[in-house]
């Protein structure tokens, strides 16, 4: 068989473990890929947020620089550097959700392929290709035909 038709041993199902713990870490690693989903909206809440404060920062003074100069003042001190949530801005919520919920999310998605499959990632979407593709057909591989080394 062409190297090329073969899994690399990383995803390969190590001996003894069954369908049902590829399953469920398969399950795992899908709700894994939501959290890193919900992370990237979380990232851009905080971004779009900064961005809105900065831009809200203009409009207070070009509000002066026309003549409105009480409600420029309204609007600065009530809203200009405002806590999006009691205490925070979005750069404090961004660091509990990676110092608390995502980091535990990572280290026990770690810590079930570590002790179920030798640490190794995506085996039942690697499972699923092998049932999928067309083997020994061009562009159906199972990895790169061209050499090139793949990240772990």
């Amino acid at each position: 068989m062409d190297e090329a038709d073969r899994p690399l041993p990383e995803h390969t199902r190590p001996e003894g473990v069954d369908d049902a713990t590829v399953e469920a870490l398969g399950k795992l690693s899908e709700a894994l890929e939501v959290v890193e989903d919900a992370r990237g909206h979380l990232y851009g809440f905080h971004r779009l947020t900064g961005m809105a404060d900065l831009a809200l920062g203009e409009a207070v003074d070009l509000l002066r620089d026309s003549g409105h100069a009480e409600l420029a003042d309204t609007v600065s001190t009530e809203l200009v550097g405002r806590n999006v949530v009691e205490g925070r801005w979005t750069f404090q919520i961004v660091e509990e959700y990676d110092d608390g919920y995502y980091a535990t999310f990572k280290r026990l998605e770690q810590l079930a392929r570590d002790e179920l499959v030798d640490g190794r990632r995506h085996l039942f979407e690697a499972e699923m290709k092998e049932e999928r593709r067309t083997h020994g057909r061009r562009h159906h591989e199972a990895v790169p035909r061209d050499g090139g080394e793949q990240s772990p």
